[in-house]
């Protein structure tokens, strides 16, 4: 017998906004950066994140829910308990952020701020060869970063039965009558 699912606001809209917006100007910035002639858009594209990546940060103290950082601060023994239940097939479940997935938004954060404060000095020539190589290395560890995350969000759907994508372009997710750790 299946537990009854109910339905719960996880997301909020801005939070929703943030999320895809942030995709796709990462997404444009890091598949123009190679083209000369396509130097403006991926200028504008990475002003476009620096500035989602200033709202997101406001909206990480003032936001409600799930969208403050308090809500999903990963410590280190939470972070230490979750890959151990996942190790021992008993993953916990958490209604928001689970404390990996808090990792890589600290992470995406970071170096979503590396890469659009070295993307700006590099386009006012400031800082030279160093600031160069600073906003590649942000930028491919940014992606590194989106990789692993979009790799957890499909192994926690499956692991949790639960379509997570569908959640972030909705805001609800289905909760089930489990033990939820957050």
């Amino acid at each position: 017998m299946h537990a009854e699912a109910k339905s719960i606001r996880v997301w909020d809209l801005p939070t929703r906004i943030f999320h895809w917006s942030l995709v796709a100007s990462f997404a444009i910035a890091f598949l123009t950066a190679e083209s000369e002639k396509l130097r403006d858009i991926h200028v504008i594209a990475g002003y476009t994140l620096a500035g989602l990546i200033a709202f997101r940060l406001l909206w990480g103290f003032v936001g409600g829910g799930y969208s403050r950082f308090a809500e999903f601060l990963p410590t280190p023994q939470k972070l230490f308990d979750y890959l151990k239940s996942l190790i021992d097939g008993k993953p916990q479940h958490y209604v928001g952020h689970n404390p990996a997935g808090a990792v890589a938004i600290f992470l995406l954060l970071g170096f979503g701020i590396a890469a659009a404060a070295s993307g700006w000095a590099v386009y006012e020539d400031v800082g030279g060869h160093f600031l160069e190589e600073l906003h590649e290395g942000a930028s491919n560890g940014m992606m590194a970063i989106v990789v692993i995350h979009i790799a957890g969000v499909i192994v926690s759907s499956w692991l949790h039965n639960e379509n997570l994508v569908r959640a972030m372009i909705t805001g609800w997710k289905k909760l089930r009558n489990e033990n939820s750790a957050g």
